[in-house]
């Protein structure tokens, strides 16, 4: 396997691999990562459909891409994904998957089109004082020290960060910047998660810092991610003769490492609760989901709050991991990541509306209306004076299909789920869904005579907690993740967020992608690169752009000197170009 630095291979059709008729593929977990395995085989690597196996333990396909419930019971989603243009290998997949929306057109066309129509942006990135815009969002605040931790933390060797925390790589200062609260609302960041991380989607993200303040930078699909990115591919794949086989519970796959090589010799499984399993031989393919951030997720409902479940036992994902690296030490350490469930959970709720009250409130905080089909909130507000560091998004309603006109969907969750509120005096995790939107309409500002009754009545919520759902970015080091493809490995590999492949940033689709195609690539030797992680650290033009955006626009000490020393010269006319001199 190799990566690409152009377009030059990037519509090339590869040449069939020798010996693919005889070969059959197992696929562990219906996820994004999982789909993307097969989509990618029948594609490139050129398989019989019906020689690909998914096996999903649940009932539905797409992993964390959910979206589900009623327009009667209430919507239910766990998450929603932020997306850029930079996200190589997941538009590489979907160019290739047709759109169930608009006709002769690709889930990416539908996509770029519906985008460029209707650009994201935030009309109020951050809030404070129960409805207010924060007064200084269009600053990120960061003195000159916190901004050299930046700098000292993007250049880091990542050998150096071993099992290090955000907190000990970037001070207080850091901190209390409005740069941190968007970051850390975007992208679900606590301060003792892993400082790789943080290095990771600083470098993998330095375009994304242009877009911190407004989101502009973001882009959306038109409906959940469920039914716009889930059921598109598995309705390609399914049309195909992909064979999908809910219920099934993979309790470990045995790998042969006596020799030199890595070989998978067998799948144990729990179908519908009884033993089963299938023998494979070297010449068959395994693709292993190890780990999951939804696993053990739970609902509560407007009355009832959502319990927190930490069980790990046999049919777990969790354990499938276990077992599989007991085997091992390049299986890598899954105890790393799901070991802590305090420090990897919090919780989410979908609020659906009954009446146009809490509509016409969110009309009023974004100064958008919430049913002109267009963008709304574009990613998250963050409500920096809340206890539960709240954050709140309305997508682009209807966010479901069977949504009802004047229905609204409301996602939003707190980063501290294990602390009280400001208005419900108990930690977001004891909260019923009315508990929890009588807590958000406080801080909508919302006035306490109308709170109590326009949350019973005006919404029905459903919250979920998700004990796992930050597990990918717990300190780690190396060997803590096993490589995608395990040195000697001749069929067997890893896909998904507790992979490991240079660069790239978990907790995105993209990386579940990535893993994808690194390991049919990489097992099937598929004449095609695979797509580099975009290179906008090494982008001067970028790194200009985003100098300026952390000095909020400030010009540099000494600029006169600066440009006397490189006047005449492209440097100085780049300086110039982005604010800097």
């Amino acid at each position: 396997m190799r990566y690409a630095h152009s377009n030059f291979e990037a519509f090339v059709r590869p040449a069939k691999p020798a010996g693919i008729e005889n070969r059959s593929v197992w696929i562990v977990g219906g996820g994004l990562g999982g789909m993307a395995v097969a989509a990618f085989l029948i594609r490139d690597a050129q398989m019989a459909a019906e020689k690909i196996t998914i096996l999903e333990s649940s009932d539905a396909d797409g992993g964390a891409l959910d979206g589900a419930g009623s327009a009667e019971t209430g919507w239910l989603i766990r998450g929603g994904r932020e997306m850029e243009e930079q996200f190589q290998c997941l538009w590489d997949l979907y160019r290739s998957i047709p759109s169930l929306e608009v006709p002769d057109a690709s889930v990416l066309d539908e996509f770029y089109r519906l985008n460029r129509v209707d650009p994201s942006s935030s009309p109020v990135r951050a809030m404070c004082g129960r409805g207010k815009a924060l007064p200084d969002r269009d600053s990120l605040t960061l003195i000159g020290k916190a901004r050299r931790e930046i700098i000292s933390l993007i250049l880091a060797d990542e050998a150096t960060l071993d099992g290090k925390t955000i907190s000990d790589v970037l001070s207080d200062d850091f901190m209390k910047s409005n740069f941190w609260l968007f970051w850390r609302s975007m992208f679900a960041f606590e301060t003792w998660h892993s400082a790789i991380e943080m290095k990771r989607y600083l470098a993998r993200f330095v375009h994304q810092i242009l877009g911190l303040k407004d989101l502009h930078t973001l882009k959306f699909t038109k409906f959940n991610q469920q039914e716009s990115l889930s059921k598109p591919l598995a309705t390609w794949l399914s049309e195909r003769g992909v064979v999908f086989r809910h219920g099934v519970q993979v309790t470990n796959v045995r790998v042969d490492v006596s020799a030199a090589k890595k070989a998978a010799t067998r799948i144990d499984w729990l179908e519908h609760g009884q033993p089963g399993g299938v023998d494979v031989s070297e010449t068959d393919l395994v693709f292993v989901t190890n780990g999951s951030m939804v696993e053990n997720s739970r609902w509560g409902d407007h009355h009832t709050p959502a319990m927190v479940d930490t069980t790990i036992a046999e049919g777990n994902i969790w354990q499938l991991w276990r077992n599989i690296a007991a085997q091992d030490p390049a299986f890598g350490r899954p105890d790393v990541f799901c070991g802590d469930t305090v420090k990897s959970r919090w919780e989410s709720a979908t609020v659906t509306t009954l009446d146009a009250r809490i509509p016409e409130l969110v009309h009023k905080v974004t100064g958008r209306d919430p049913f002109s089909g267009r963008t709304v909130t574009g990613g998250p507000i963050t409500v920096q004076d809340s206890a539960w560091l709240m954050s709140w998004v309305v997508s682009r309603q209807p966010h479901f299909k069977g949504q009802p006109k004047g229905q609204m969907v409301v996602w939003l969750y707190g980063l501290f789920s294990d602390v009280p509120g400001d208005y419900v005096k108990k930690p977001m995790q004891d909260c019923t869904g009315e508990e929890i939107t009588r807590e958000w309409l406080y801080h909508m500002g919302v006035p306490d005579a109308l709170i109590d009754d326009m949350a019973a009545t005006g919404a029905v919520t459903h919250p979920c907690m998700m004990p796992f759902i930050t597990a990918q970015f717990m300190p780690r080091s190396a060997g803590d993740r096993p490589n995608v493809v395990p040195d000697g490995s001749v069929n067997f590999a890893f896909i998904g967020q507790f992979a490991e492949t240079p660069r790239d940033t978990v907790f995105t689709t993209e990386y579940s992608v990535r893993t994808a195609m690194e390991a049919v690539y990489t097992l099937l030797d598929i004449d095609r690169a695979v797509p580099e992680v975009f290179g906008s650290i090494y982008d001067v033009r970028m790194l200009l752009q985003a100098a300026a955006e952390l000095r909020d626009g400030k010009k540099v000490p000494g600029s006169g000197l600066i440009h006397r020393l490189t006047d005449g010269t492209e440097i100085d006319n780049l300086l110039e170009r982005y604010g800097l001199i």
